[in-house]
């Protein structure tokens, strides 16, 4: 089943690698077929030197296993809340990338401190506020997709500009409309903690860009009005 879909998913989890994003078995990429409804997952704890599109999990929405032999990545109830709440997500990603995990540790937001965050995120990169005790108790997994979904409902995010999130204590989730989409924003926030961290070391009193740079760059890239990149032939 979803043999392209497959496809898809292994190489959006094997960017994570190539990338540097995770090590061992940190991490997964997962894709959704909105026309059936069902998700495809890395498996739990698989190694990723070994996995093949056959060893990726279908499930529905509601998390039971459509096709495939080995258990779902346990992250798998977060990417499901994202998938059924946001109709424009159409690939989820979550690594422990170092610099974006520190941050959530940290439980900071990344602000906007120059043009390249501009281009890929409107606003920072938020951070979602901790789980209580009974969240992590009961439903810990689909707890912390519904913390990322308060934060974006309560701060007025629109997922499609803000394309990842802080989950904190925990780590980075990104998203897109494609699962290769997903990997490159995963990506792109790595970068972004990364040159955040550099530059309020040098300058801790550094502050965010202006509303009017900012919304220049971001929109420059992204909705009806961008000019970046080439016209679809």
């Amino acid at each position: 089943m979803l043999d392209a879909l497959r496809e898809e998913v292994l190489e959006a989890n094997l960017e994570l690698v190539r990338r540097g994003l995770v090590i061992y078995t940190f991490g997964n990429a997962s894709g959704i077929d909105r026309g059936s409804g069902l998700v495809v997952i890395k498996p739990s704890g698989v190694p990723y030197e070994k996995m093949t599109p056959a060893d990726l999990v279908i499930t529905d929405l509601e998390g039971r296993i459509i096709e495939g032999k080995l258990r779902p990545s346990s992250d798998l109830d977060t990417h499901l809340v994202l998938y059924r709440t946001y109709l424009s997500i159409g690939g989820v990603v979550h690594t422990h990338s170092e610099a974006a995990t520190a941050w959530a540790q940290a439980r900071k937001e990344i602000p906007c401190l120059g043009t390249t965050h501009a281009d890929y995120f409107h606003g920072p990169v938020p951070v979602t506020h901790p789980l209580e005790p009974a969240e992590i108790q009961n439903d810990y997994e689909e707890n912390t997709g519904i913390a990322i979904v308060r934060r974006f409902t309560g701060g007025g995010l629109n997922p499609s500009e803000v394309p990842g999130v802080l989950v904190a204590g925990h780590g980075p989730f990104a998203w897109g409309e494609t699962a290769l989409e997903a990997a490159h924003n995963a990506v792109i926030l790595e970068y972004l903690a990364k040159m955040a961290a550099a530059t309020l070391t040098i300058n801790p009193a550094a502050s965010p860009i202006s509303t009017e740079l900012h919304d220049q760059h971001f929109f420059r890239k992204h909705g009806s009005g961008a000019t970046y990149g080439q016209p679809d032939c």
